[in-house]
């Protein structure tokens, strides 16, 4: 299934983009639920996806963790179930991030989607990156504050709210509805019905994340082995201090290892981590590159596993980061790097310049026996059984 979002995003970036919560009305119309409420509940039931249960009892707030193995004790009104990275698991729910790519693929998260039925929701609360919150199946009532200084609640452990606040917003969404919230603004939503959301959320890594990223890389590749060195010492009048100039040639040493070409391949690396499970299952037994060449051959589609972060480095032509590793980069390949990271579906016919050269054929065959990209032929044959 193709969506496609009615949002001009020259305009929608200048206007709104970390600046301003918006609701879009109609942006996905007519819009059909890609899965049904029993489908996320199937979901729920997985070991391997992140799924949790939110619900108020008696004024009381209360959150279980999945995996979950029955919902029939729960009632009609007043409890949430959220499931994390669905796009990893269920590739028709997976379209839904397609229309968003007009945005940099390193910024996109993941799809979490919520089953509410009435009264149902997490309570006001504050994101620190952008969402868009598309409306599916029944109605839900958005409330939207300004930003400020908003004081923090935990009615439970598990759940970390915000006071009330007075909103800018306050609107019912219906099926097709878009809300689009940045960074920082309370929020609140509960649904009028059984209702069903799909939540866009975007990375934004932190300083701290970034670095202490940086310092397993620098551990783990023996990295960052510079010392300090003084060779022009003088004799000092005050012991304890630490002059200027030695404060600066201590930032001049670690502002020397983020200027590293180590340092933009290590954040790339870092960035095609995905934050929860993919569905990757490595082929068994694994194709011969004369059995994928065939099926290419036969104008069969490639696609991208759900969730897979796929990035490049602008300039770098040699290497490719793939799941959080590095890979090189055979010669002459560059431009199928960018096919297969720019995309998510790739056309037989955008791969003919490929085929005939046997060591980028051998790549490409890694990649797909490795269960990063696969025959959508075969997909749908899975589906089917």
């Amino acid at each position: 299934m193709a969506y496609h979002v009615a949002i001009h995003w020259p305009d929608f970036l200048q206007k709104y983009w970390q600046k301003q919560p918006v609701v879009l009305r109609r942006a996905l119309f007519p819009f059909v639920d890609p899965l049904s409420a029993d489908e996320l509940a199937g979901l729920a039931m997985e070991e391997l996806i992140d799924s949790r249960l939110v619900s108020r009892q008696q004024g009381k707030w209360h959150v279980q963790h999945g995996p979950f193995e029955s919902f029939d004790h729960l009632g009609e009104c007043d409890w949430s179930l959220l499931v994390q990275a669905v796009d990893h698991w269920h590739p028709v729910a997976a379209g839904l991030m397609e229309p968003f790519r007009s945005l940099p693929n390193w910024r996109l998260d993941d799809l979490m989607i919520s089953f509410s039925v009435p009264g149902g929701g997490v309570g006001p609360h504050i994101d620190q990156y952008d969402v868009f919150i598309i409306q599916g199946m029944g109605r839900r009532r958005w409330r939207v504050g300004a930003k400020g200084d908003h004081p923090q609640v935990c009615p439970h452990p598990g759940l970390l709210q915000v006071a009330d606040f007075t909103p800018i917003i306050d609107a019912e969404l219906e099926a097709g509805d878009i809300l689009y919230i940045p960074p920082g603004f309370p929020h609140d939503g509960y649904a009028l019905e059984p209702a069903l959301n799909y939540s866009v959320g975007f990375r934004a890594p932190n300083q701290r994340e970034l670095f202490s990223h940086f310092a397993d890389y620098l551990l783990q590749q023996d990295g960052g082995n510079q010392r300090y060195s003084d060779p022009e010492l003088q004799p000092s009048t005050a012991a304890g201090c630490i002059q200027n100039h030695e404060v600066q040639q201590l930032r001049d040493m670690m502002q020397a290892l983020l200027t590293h070409d180590d340092f933009a391949h290590q954040l790339a690396q870092s960035l095609s981590e995905a934050k929860h499970e993919l569905a990757l299952e490595p082929v068994e037994p694994p194709f011969t590159e004369g059995e994928i060449y065939d099926r290419l051959e036969a104008g069969e589609r490639l696609v991208r596993l759900g969730g897979l972060r796929a990035l490049y480095l602008e300039g770098e032509e040699l290497v490719c980061f793939i799941n959080g590793e590095a890979f090189s980069v055979p010669d002459g390949a560059f431009a199928l790097i960018k096919l297969l990271c720019d995309q998510t579906v790739t056309m037989p016919n955008q791969l003919d310049a490929y085929l005939s050269q046997p060591e980028v054929l051998a790549w490409l065959s890694m990649l797909i026996n490795s269960g990063y990209w696969y025959f959508e032929a075969d997909m749908q044959s899975e589906d089917e059984a």
